[in-house]
């Protein structure tokens, strides 16, 4: 989600747009205002300790909303509210009937999407996001199978839903010398090289990846997960993960590496074989999408956003429930084929050069001239 904000504001920015991203001072040290770029700056609003826990976010929303209202009231009421995920769409719901502008809505999860992937939330978020579902002016969804998640479990809101697909930075993720990406990661080794990127969290099933790998019994194939523990229980996901490794006697072929920067995690994508996004939901999958503009296949999960990022069969292949033997085959399949693997790498570079983030900026920016040149959406509006 950070890099979708930062992505997408930066070009709106660059279209013209004066952009301004509150977020929570998160440490000490902070100044109050960065500019990022010309149009773009970004207010750290103290509210609440400085080292909180996700979990605990909910409990200081008032004093960052009450942050937020006070630089407002000093430099000027804004023509569209943004809100990304629940929590800032509890204070720009806030926000849009205290200052009487449109609010726009990008989840990016949702408890009830969640809940459905094994994942449940508490019963509080999901009535936070139902109330915010229903005073939104536009709710932003990644893809065509977001969207129909959306009102399957929602229904019709009383604004519009509008797709506005990420982009990815293709001067960082594009086609290289694999030879000299593992280099650059510190492996040189001429081996098979399966690729993991995200949280160690169940959603985004880590210990899937680690079963196929052990599935595959394939002792020259190499499993890199990158990515870090995430939320209250994350430290106790990333040991589970590790145990797994253990207990599977694959630890010779596990690699697990801290989050990377995107100029370094570019090098990782380049130097693998194949990509996994065994998520268990997905509302749409950067992760596919940067492996696909490096021109590296993915194994999915047949789920959400992926299911509008892999071509079955053609830049990757989509795996049906959670067996970890059917991850497994579809990753054999691709290393067992070099052919394959040559044709998918071709056919995922071409698909992926349809996201931009100028694309979905410009997508967006129209969608805020629209709203804001007609009537407010009310919270009891029966349509």
């Amino acid at each position: 989600m950070n890099v979708y904000v930062r992505e997408l504001v930066s070009s709106l920015s660059q279209s013209g747009l004066e952009c301004t991203t509150f977020t929570r001072a998160d440490r000490e040290g902070l100044p109050p205002e960065v500019l990022v770029e010309p149009g773009h700056r970004v207010v750290h609003i103290e509210a609440g300790p400085h080292h909180l826990p996700k979990e605990a976010l909910p409990e200081v929303s008032d004093k960052f909303c009450a942050g937020v209202t006070h630089w407002i009231e000093q430099h000027g009421r804004p023509d569209v509210i943004h809100g990304n995920y629940w929590l800032s769409g509890v204070v720009g719901h806030h926000l849009k009937h205290v200052l009487d502008v449109p609010f726009v809505s990008t989840f990016h999860t949702l408890a009830r999407v969640k809940a459905e992937g094994g994942d449940p939330e508490p019963v509080w978020r999901d009535r936070a996001e139902a109330e915010i579902i229903q005073c939104s002016d536009a709710i932003c969804v990644s893809s065509p199978a977001e969207e129909s998640q959306f009102r399957r479990l929602y229904g019709d809101p009383h604004g519009r839903i509008e797709i506005i697909a990420p982009g990815v930075e293709h001067a960082f993720f594009a086609p290289g010398d694999r030879a000299g990406a593992r280099t650059a990661i510190g492996d040189a080794r001429d081996r098979p090289l399966v690729l993991f990127v995200g949280r160690l969290q169940p959603l985004k099933g880590p210990d899937l990846a680690i079963r196929a790998l052990a599935e595959l019994n394939r002792p020259d194939v190499q499993l890199a997960i990158v990515g870090g523990a995430s939320g209250h229980d994350g430290d106790d996901h990333a040991a589970d993960a590790r145990a797994l490794v253990d207990e599977l006697d694959i630890h010779d072929q596990v690699n697990f590496v801290e989050p990377q920067p995107h100029h370094i995690l570019s090098s990782w994508y380049r130097a693998a074989d194949v990509v996994v996004v065994p998520s268990r939901s997905e509302s749409f999958g950067l992760v596919a999408l940067e492996a696909a503009a490096s021109g590296i296949p993915v194994v999915a999960s047949a789920v959400g956003g992926l299911l509008s990022l892999v071509d079955d069969g053609s830049t990757g292949f989509l795996v049906e429930g959670r067996d970890p033997a059917d991850y497994a085959k579809a990753v054999a399949r691709i290393l067992d084929d070099p052919s394959m693997q040559a044709a998918m790498r071709t056919a995922a570079v071409e698909r992926a050069r349809h996201y931009t983030w100028r694309a979905a900026a410009a997508k967006l920016r129209a969608l805020y001239e629209d709203i804001a040149a007609g009537p407010l959406v009310s919270c009891e509006d029966p349509t």
